[in-house]
C-alpha cells in the first residue's frame, strides 16, 4: 500500500483524506500495526485507482501448490455488537487465476452490510451453522450441507441468522474483490 501511495505521490494525509479515514489509521496499515476492514480496504483501493487484491497481494505464494493451515492470508472485520466476520483467502490475491475462494466465518447477526452486485457467478457451501442468503430479492435459508450458486450481477446480500458461527466455503469468478 504504501508503494502505491508512493508512486502516486500522496502524503498519508492525502490518502486519508481521500479514503475518509484518519492519517494514523493508513500509517498503521502501511506499518502491519493495523488490520483495517474490508470496508476501509474498498475505500483505500478506490483512492489508489486499484484493487483489494492488488493491495493485498503476496508475491512469496507465487508457485505454491499447497497451502497449510495457517498459511493462508485472513481477513478480519470486528463488529461494533461485538461480533466478527472472517474471510481465509484460499486463492493467494495477486495470482493470475480465473477464481477467487474464501472460507467465510460469520458471527450471529454479521454479513454483507447490504447488497452486492457485480460481474461474474457465485458458488458456495455452508460447511455449519445458518445463512439467510438473499438473491434478486427473494430470500433462502440455508443449512449446513446447503449449497447456493447464482449470477453476481443480480443483488446479493447474506447474514447469519442463528445463534453460532458460520463457515461457508464461497467461490467466485472472475476475481471480483
Amino acid at each position: 500500500m504504501r508503494h502505491a501511495r508512493l508512486v502516486k505521490g500522496l502524503r498519508l494525509k492525502d490518502l486519508a483524506d481521500l479514503a475518509n479515514c484518519s492519517e494514523s489509521m493508513i500509517s498503521k496499515i502501511e506499518n502491519n500495526k493495523s488490520s483495517p476492514s474490508l470496508n476501509t480496504l474498498h475505500r483505500i483501493a478506490k483512492a489508489l485507482d486499484t484493487s483489494v487484491a492488488e493491495l493485498l497481494q503476496d508475491r512469496s505464494t507465487v508457485g505454491q501448490v499447497v497451502q497449510r493451515k495457517g498459511e493462508r492470508q485472513i481477513i478480519s472485520e470486528a463488529g461494533g455488537d461485538g461480533g466478527s466476520a472472517e474471510t481465509e483467502v484460499m486463492i493467494p490475491f495477486g495470482l493470475s487465476s480465473m477464481l477467487q475462494a474464501f472460507v467465510v466465518r460469520l458471527e450471529p447477526g454479521r454479513g454483507s452490510g447490504g447488497n452486492l452486485q457485480h460481474e461474474g457467478e457465485e458458488v458456495g457451501y455452508v460447511k455449519s451453522g445458518q445463512l439467510l442468503l438473499t438473491v434478486a430479492g427473494i430470500s433462502y435459508h440455508l443449512n449446513e450441507g446447503d449449497s447456493f450458486f447464482f449470477a453476481s450481477s443480480s443483488p446479493h446480500s447474506f447474514v447469519n441468522p442463528g445463534a453460532s458461527t458460520t463457515e461457508i466455503i464461497w467461490v467466485n469468478t472472475p476475481p471480483s474483490l
